[in-house]
């Protein structure tokens, strides 16, 4: 342990623990004495106890069970904020003291119980996609609310004095105490830009306690202890004071009722969620500027469990805190042991320095409360007025900043919680949900088809549109959905929706979908679904949801598919007057001389080629060639199917044709002399007659007419694909 010890204090844990100290307990003891100065000022002593208490236990448990590298955790403004309002509006009901001091206690251990259970079910990755301007507003109304609560103190008024009747009646301010509190905050200010060697807080003390020993030195009345409201007083921080503080309030802490318990929960829920954004905030900073990665939700927990530990012998509750956790990097912190030091080092400075302690004025502390609120008003959503774009995010920082400030930071949390949902639901409704809108002569499936049959589709490839819909279908992007499918309603006999990148669909975009399927119904016409998950990613089954909701009810009017191309290419066999695909193991084997290519050719002609053929039978899922392989012979089918893969990358391939009876592939490697650049699986037993390049040169020689009429068949049909695909990605480009 000795050794343990020795290899810290050579390391930068122990000396950015130490200097992390030296911000963080003088903030901890001015939170604590605002805090506790709300329920009256002869508490405020009591407070700086707290706050003391609060930096060690919180120090400690937190750095010990958390798992983010140098966050130091501590008492904190939210917490200040929280607390304070919620004491000073007990003490306006009437409340007794001791009562509220229970209370302040419990409301800490239900907001550290809150944290553990965020934690424990993964809020913690959900907390920091709360959007920037609720964050904002929040951030800036404790700000100011800190501010407002330290007026008084800076002024020297008394507590019961609105702060803003305090601000415009000069008559009533304790020059000593606007001196004291306006030197700390000049020398906050002032001292990050004249030295960086020693905190901004500890400047402010030190000038503080200077400004006051130099008044004292006019008024002998000011080197008393007791009785003087302008410091904060003896603390009693001896061992046998802390352990008696403690044992006393866990004795009264079992005096509250379960309905004063209940009460607290709404503002322990506001506490839990500000003390965690707090911390994730601290945490997210650390791991850009040490491109490390936390883990949200158990940094929660270890929060969580340090602040009911806290709240249990006396301390106030905090968080991850930026400032003290910045100077603990900046002075060569690697580790969590630096948030042990931190914590080990603010306990024994409190029972060493407890005289000095009790002579920081409470000036002092208001000046640096008011720095840090004056730091925490966050100035960036003043851009927001510039542009129409972003005046309603202004708008939801004013809300959320008003509502804290006129009525609390419970409502604010409530109100902020709806304008987030607005913003989501801004953003929703004001993004289209359809991606792409296509007619099938636009877009046509993957099965290349003879040129005859293209013709017809190109003619009739109108009666069916594709729609590719995109985001969230919700009551709030119904209407503009169905205002683009109306007018196709109304005139196609196929409408094609693909659902590929949906997110999510809710009862209402369900409802809309059945209407859609009626009116079409209405006129003989089809509604198709096609890219129906099994698994949204918000972890809904759409095919058993569509299913539940009555879309796909009607088998007659209302078809599903797995991919787009499947109901592109269903849509295409009903436009030719296909019905029914015939059966492949019905199909007959063409002969050369029923292959479009080969038509009107004499009988001579065409017996001299097929002897020069191969006939080949492949299975289902048979490879017939694969990507690489020498591109040296043409595949005529003579029955079958083949399906064409593309690679994509890292052992992918997409699926971009597919060729059937009377076709051919694999001309283009055929004509270029190059290698294979995709896969040929059979897709049904399929049967071929197959053109090596061998015998096509010795066929060339004996028949060049023959050769050059399959030469020139073979450029048209892949200039016709070409054509096609071209169209195609020019369509894609227009979208």
């Amino acid at each position: 342990m000795q050794g343990f010890f020795k290899k810290l204090y050579m390391t930068g844990d122990f000396w950015g623990g130490l200097a992390a100290m030296l911000v963080a307990l003088p903030a901890a003891i001015a939170f604590g004495v605002t805090i506790y100065s709300a329920i009256a000022p002869s508490h405020a002593a009591l407070g700086a106890l707290a706050g003391i208490i609060g930096a060690t236990v919180i120090g400690l448990i937190a750095s010990t069970l958390g798992g983010t590298d140098r966050l130091i955790s501590a008492p904190c403004a939210p917490a200040a904020a929280v607390l304070s309002a919620f004491a000073i509006e007990l003490t306006r009901q009437g409340v007794p003291e001791g009562n509220i001091i229970l209370m302040l206690l419990m409301l800490g251990i239900l907001a550290g119980l809150f944290q553990v259970l965020f934690g424990m079910v993964g809020i913690g990755r959900l907390i920091k996609y709360i959007p920037y301007p609720v964050v904002s507003g929040y951030l800036t109304g404790v700000g100011l609310i800190i501010i407002g609560s330290q007026i008084n103190k800076l002024l020297g008024v008394d507590g019961t004095t609105h702060w803003f009747h305090a601000i415009v009646s000069p008559w009533l301010w304790d020059w000593r105490a606007v001196a004291v509190g306006g030197a700390t905050i000049l020398a906050m200010s002032l001292g990050p830009s004249l030295t960086r060697k020693l905190p901004g807080t500890i400047i402010g003390i030190i000038v503080g306690i200077t400004t006051y020993f130099v008044l004292a030195a006019q008024d002998a009345r000011l080197f008393e202890v007791t009785g003087n409201p302008l410091i904060i007083g003896a603390l009693g921080a001896s061992g046998d004071g802390y352990l008696s503080s403690i044992t006393s309030r866990w004795g009264e802490i079992g005096d509250l009722r379960l309905s004063q318990i209940a009460a607290l929960l709404g503002s322990a829920l506001t506490l839990a969620v500000l003390l965690s954004i707090d911390t994730l905030k601290t945490c997210v900073v650390l791991d850009q500027m040490t491109r490390s990665q936390h883990d949200p939700n158990r940094e929660l927990v270890a929060q969580g469990i340090a602040n009911v530990a806290s709240s249990s012998v006396g301390g106030i509750p905090g968080a991850g805190t930026m400032g003290a956790t910045l100077v603990n990097l900046s002075s060569g912190a690697t580790t969590r042991a630096s948030g042990l030091v931190e914590g080990i080092s603010a306990l024994v400075f409190a029972l060493l320095l407890s005289s000095f302690i009790a002579w920081i004025p409470v000036a002092t502390l208001a000046g640096i409360l008011i720095v840090v609120g004056l730091r925490m008003i966050d100035r960036e959503p003043l851009r927001f007025i510039q542009s129409p774009a972003t005046v309603f995010d202004f708008g939801v920082v004013v809300t959320v900043v008003l509502v804290a400030l006129s009525i609390g930071l419970i409502a604010a949390s409530a109100v902020g919680v709806a304008m987030a949902i607005l913003l989501f639901l801004r953003e929703q409704i004001g993004g289209s949900v359809v991606r792409h809108k296509f007619y099938v002569n636009q877009m046509s499936s993957n099965w290349h088809r003879p040129e005859s049959e293209t013709r017809i589709l190109e003619q009739k490839g109108d009666q069916a549109v594709i729609f590719e819909l995109q985001g969230s279908l919700f009551f709030g992007t119904t209407q503009q959905l169905y205002a683009q499918l109306d007018p196709e309603i109304k005139t196609r006999s196929f409408i094609i929706l693909d659902m590929k990148r949906v997110q999510s669909v809710d009862v209402t975009a369900a409802h809309l979908l059945r209407q859609v399927r009626n009116s079409l119904a209405e006129r003989k016409a089809l509604l198709l679904l096609s890219n129906v998950r099994e698994n949204l990613p918000n972890g809904r089954n759409l095919r058993e949801f569509l299913e539940q909701t009555g879309v796909t009810e009607d088998e007659n009017s209302v078809r599903l598919f797995n991919e787009l191309d499947s109901a592109i290419e269903w849509v295409e066999d009903r436009l030719l007057g296909e019905e029914e695909k015939a059966q492949i193991e019905t199909e007959v084997a063409l002969q050369l001389s029923e292959m479009e290519l080969f038509r009107n050719r004499k009988d001579e002609t065409l017996a001299d080629l097929e002897s020069r053929l191969d006939k080949r039978i492949y299975a289902a899922g048979e490879t017939i060639y694969a990507r690489g392989e020498p591109g040296d012979a043409l595949y005529l089918i003579r029955r079958g199917s083949v399906r064409i893969f593309a690679p994509l990358g890292a052992g992918r391939t997409r699926h971009i044709a597919t060729f059937g009876r009377g076709d051919f592939f694999g001309g283009l490697a055929f004509l270029d002399g190059r290698p294979r650049g995709n896969d040929a699986i059979a897709g049904t037993e399929t049967e071929f007659y197959v053109l090596s390049l061998e015998q096509f040169n010795i066929l060339a020689d004996e028949h060049k007419k023959l050769a050059f009429t399959l030469l020139t068949a073979i450029s048209r049909s892949l200039a016709l694909r070409l054509r096609h695909a071209d169209t195609e990605i020019a369509m894609l480009q227009e979208y």
